[in-house]
This record gives structure tokens, C-alpha cells and sequence, in this order.
């Protein structure tokens, strides 16, 4: 695989380019790109070499949860970010792929979303909101590309053990001490799921996974051990 690495935090790029090179060689370009920022979201992706911009496979994994405050004290700025983020740049990106992929008759669009967009949880209101309509715009992307050879699936994970708690909290220990007695899912374990899904056979699409740690039965409800 030929691998386009976007994100905004460009030293990240440069240390996962770093690492593909050390394990595979792989063939890979590095794409700085902050999904908010429609104008240069456009720009970058239409600025693609020729020999980048038919995109095969779209993973939509920008996203994020700020804070865990109820919704009367929620912070607006927290609830800018996370539907400028989670909403509004994914549908920013795939509006610009998917002319391509419907032009070529193939194509694979995977949105990460989260059992956050299935269920709610005390103080998860905005976040999971954000990750319902990931949920609707993944199922209507389906719809609308029915008909065409266009793949869409939603993988919706539990609890996973990234950076994901601590830019929530802003809080490293926090974030440490809120995985450290239950097994969670690793970031591997999602980028397995998603290579499955991206794997399988052009008649098969399969349209929605749902990925839990083995001791965690819905989005509110964790066997922590002593607990």
C-alpha cells in the first residue's frame, strides 16, 4: 500500500514517516493538514501529485472529546472545536475524495466514529453528538453512493487506549488512572479492524462495526478490576 499521512501535528507525521521507513521502506507523502480549515483543506488536497491524488482507501480518524462537564456548564469553545473536528472536517475531506472514487467507480471511505455515536453517557452530550452524526452521515454516505462501487463502512470503538483521554482532560495522570484497571483496546486493535474492513472482497461491504474491550458492554457500563 502507498500511504498519504495527514494530520495537523506535522513532528508526528515526521516520526511515523520515520518509523515506515524503519520497519517496511513503505511508500508514503506527508500531508500537513488541519481538517478545520475548509480553504486549506481544499488547497492541499487539490494540490496532490498526480501520482497521490487517486485515493483508494479514506480512513476519517481526525477527532477528538474535550472536557466531561455537564451540558449546563459546558464550555462553547470545547463545542466549537469538536463539530468543527469530528462533523464538519470530515464531511470537508470526503466531499473532496469522493468525486474521484465515484469518477473511477472504486473506493473505500472508513469513518472512525465511536459507541459514543450509538449510545450517551452522563457528561458525554456534545462529543457524543458529534459521533451520532458520524453515525447518520456514514449511513447516508452509503445510501448516496449506492448503486456505484463505493465501499462505506463506520467502525464505532469503546474504550481505547491513545491520547485520547488526556486531550480530553488535559490531565496525564487523569488519563492514566482511567485505564489502568480494565484492559482496553489499543490503537492497533482499531487499525486492524479497519485493514479488515478495507480487505475484504469488492462485493462485500461491511457496513458498520461496532469494537469493544472484551470487559466493557456498552458505552457506560466498564468491569473495572477491585470494582
Amino acid at each position: 500500500a502507498r500511504l498519504i499521512l495527514a494530520a495537523r501535528r506535522v513532528e508526528r507525521l515526521h516520526e511515523l514517516s520515520s518509523e515506515l521507513k524503519h520497519h517496511n521502506n513503505q511508500e508514503h507523502y506527508i500531508l500537513p493538514l488541519d481538517v478545520c480549515k475548509k480553504d486549506l483543506v481544499r488547497q492541499q488536497i487539490e494540490s496532490l501529485p498526480s501520482q497521490w491524488n487517486s485515493i483508494d482507501v479514506l480512513i476519517n480518524n481526525a477527532g477528538l472529546a474535550l472536557d466531561t462537564l455537564p451540558l449546563h456548564q459546558g464550555i462553547l469553545e470545547h463545542w466549537d472545536t469538536m463539530i468543527d473536528t469530528n462533523i464538519k472536517g470530515l464531511l470537508y475531506i470526503s466531499r473532496l475524495i469522493l468525486p474521484g472514487m465515484l469518477e473511477r467507480n472504486s473506493g473505500h471511505v472508513i469513518n472512525i466514529g465511536s459507541i459514543a455515536g450509538h449510545e450517551c453517557y452522563p457528561n458525554g452530550n456534545v462529543y457524543s453528538a458529534t459521533k451520532h452524526a458520524v453515525h447518520a452521515i456514514s449511513k447516508s454516505m452509503r445510501l448516496d453512493m449506492l448503486g456505484s462501487a463505493v465501499r462505506v463502512t463506520e467502525i464505532a470503538p469503546g474504550a481505547v487506549e491513545t491520547e485520547f483521554s488526556e486531550v480530553r482532560w488535559k490531565d496525564k495522570q487523569r488519563a492514566i488512572d482511567f485505564y489502568k484497571d480494565f484492559q482496553p483496546l489499543m490503537a492497533e486493535d482499531v487499525a486492524d479492524a479497519a485493514l479488515y474492513c478495507a480487505t475484504r472482497p469488492l462485493h462485500v461491504d461491511i457496513e458498520q462495526m461496532i469494537i469493544m474491550p472484551t470487559v466493557q458492554a456498552s458505552a457506560n457500563h466498564l468491569s473495572r478490576r477491585g470494582r
